[in-house]
């Protein structure tokens, strides 16, 4: 099963970047972990501060890896595009964030892809993405939503 972990902007600095929300941690650090415990899997990563290199990632791939594990940082809340990139595309995404986004500013609170998206997980630091690697060896994956 390939799975890809994709982020967007500013995630590169996880570790750096307001340690109270984000954690004192680097993905970097992070994803051998993942690696190491799904082992059945071929997990995959990348990161972009820039929305086309993301919207290009998610064409080249979403119609050929079984999951996405989207974190797009603050394109979340403001790139339609991402969210028709989302809509567009077979392979099912998981949306991720770090922080609990129902306990930020107003702004943060809503998610212009999450109504493409199979599930969204947020607020459990970077174990957010463990739980959602999980659910794609948990289930068999699909669409959930108002498209069904």
């Amino acid at each position: 099963m390939d799975i890809l972990i994709l982020n967007g902007p500013n995630l590169n600095l996880l570790g750096r970047r307001e340690p109270g929300i984000y954690g004192n941690r680097s993905f970097e650090d992070f994803f051998p972990e993942l690696e190491e415990a799904f082992p059945q899997l071929k997990l995959t990563q990348f990161q972009s501060n820039h929305e086309g290199a993301i919207l290009d990632k998610l064409h080249e791939i979403g119609f050929t890896h079984h999951g996405i594990v989207l974190n797009a940082g603050g394109y979340t809340h403001t790139s339609i595009a991402l969210a028709d990139a989302v809509a567009a595309i077979n392979t099912p995404v998981v949306e991720v964030h770090l922080s609990n986004l129902h306990a930020r500013e107003d702004f943060r609170q809503k998610s212009l892809f999450g109504r493409h998206c199979a599930g969204s997980i947020s607020g459990f630091g970077l174990e957010s993405y463990r739980l959602a690697v999980q659910w794609f060896v948990n289930q068999t994956p699909k669409r959930v939503g108002f498209r069904v």
